[in-house]
């Protein structure tokens, strides 16, 4: 029954509330409400997303975390980049994108032409991976809806998703993970119910290996192009 109320508010999953002993069970709990329309609506939907996410014990990455990363930036932002999860500066400081990964995505996003108060960067899930390994199956089902509402609330015009794991997620591609290759599919335009989404590589991938960095700016390119004929078309 309670499920089913859920399933008619138009949620389509529910993450579960950690629990403490083997014997307690763990109930769903309510997202905020969807579709807000206006800045004041979207900034206090994410408020509230946010302290339903509190201090979270909802997976093991818990155990290692010192921040949950819940993401920043314009609550209006027509770009959303998603990467796959925080790594060992934006764990100290709760924030997305600020090693040195980070340094070099905001230069591509100020490359084009925007800052990055501009757009809104998130991660598939909040905390820490150990060792910056891949989040987990059981990590990301129980993270990603968190996400899922956060597209939902910010509505952007085109997701960027940054590396193989959002993609992977994000698109809801079939097979196993360790076969999936970012270099097949990025660069061509999917969705994610309805909105845009353009694979990319991560942008530690490209400290790795900067001789692709001219592809990625082709995708942001692309990215631009693609939000300019979406306005047109309003």
């Amino acid at each position: 029954m309670l499920f089913e109320f859920y399933g008619e508010l138009g949620f389509e999953r529910l993450p579960l509330n950690y629990c403490m002993g083997v014997e307690e069970k763990c109930v769903p709990e309510a997202l905020p409400p969807a579709s807000p329309v206006s800045s004041p609506q979207r900034e206090a939907a994410l408020k509230s997303l946010r302290d339903l996410i509190g201090d979270c014990r909802r997976c093991k990455l818990s155990q290692g975390r010192t921040n949950i990363v819940f993401g920043e930036g314009n609550v209006d932002a027509g770009i959303m980049f998603i990467g796959e999860g925080p790594g060992k500066e934006e764990d100290l400081q709760g924030r997305p994108f600020v090693g040195d990964a980070g340094q070099l995505l905001t230069r591509l996003i100020e490359k084009m032409s925007f800052k990055r108060e501009d757009v809104y960067i998130a991660n598939i899930v909040k905390c820490r991976p150990p060792m910056n390994r891949d989040p987990q199956e059981d990590e990301i089902a129980t993270c990603f809806p968190f996400l899922e509402k956060q597209i939902e609330i910010i509505a952007p015009r085109v997701i960027v998703s940054l590396g193989k794991i959002a993609a992977y997620i994000l698109l809801g591609i079939a097979g196993p993970i360790p076969k999936f290759s970012i270099t097949k599919i990025r660069g061509k335009f999917r969705e994610y119910k309805g909105t845009p989404v353009m694979p990319t590589f991560h942008p530690a991938y490209l400290l790795r290996n900067p001789r692709d960095k001219w592809l990625t700016w082709e995708d942001a390119q692309a990215v631009l192009k693609k939000i300019e004929s979406r306005e047109d078309g309003l």
